[in-house]
C-alpha cells in the first residue's frame, strides 16, 4: 500500500508561482514512478507531469511545458511540483499519483490514468487574474 498526501495549494495571481509537494509513505519511494495529474471544475481529469523512478526522466503535458518543473527526493520521500508562470486555466485540483505496480514497464504510457495505483485526495489550486 502506498499512502500520498499533497499539500501546497493556494490562491496565486496569474504569472505567479507555486510549489506543490506529496508526501509519500507505505512502500520504498525510490521503487516506483509518479505522476501528477489535475481537473478543473466540469473537465475531465488530465495529465500534468510524470517523473521515473529515480527522476532522471520527466514528462509534461503541452499545456504546462516550459512553465511546470515535476522532481522528487527520494531521501524524503516527497514529489513536487513547481508551477511558474501560472494561468488562470491552471485553475484546478492537483492531484499526485504513484506506478507502484510497475505498469509503465509492462506497455502503459506515463500520461494514462490507469498507469497509476494509487492517489491523494488533491490539494486545490486557484489562479485568479
Amino acid at each position: 500500500q502506498v499512502h500520498l498526501v499533497e499539500s501546497g495549494g493556494g490562491v496565486v495571481q496569474a504569472g505567479g508561482s507555486l510549489r506543490l509537494s506529496c508526501a509519500a509513505s507505505g512502500r520504498v519511494f525510490s521503487s516506483y514512478g509518479m505522476g501528477w495529474f489535475r481537473q478543473a471544475p466540469g473537465k475531465e481529469r488530465e495529465f500534468v507531469a510524470a517523473i521515473s523512478v529515480r527522476g532522471a526522466t520527466t514528462k509534461y503535458a503541452d499545456s504546462v511545458k516550459g512553465r511546470f518543473i515535476i522532481s522528487r527526493d527520494n531521501d524524503k520521500n516527497t514529489l513536487y511540483l513547481q508551477m511558474d508562470s501560472l494561468k488562470p486555466n491552471d485553475t484546478a485540483v492537483y492531484y499526485c499519483s504513484a506506478d507502484v505496480d510497475l505498469g509503465y514497464y509492462s506497455g502503459s504510457y506515463y500520461y494514462q490514468e490507469e498507469l497509476y495505483d494509487y492517489w491523494g485526495q488533491g490539494t486545490q489550486v486557484t489562479v485568479s487574474s
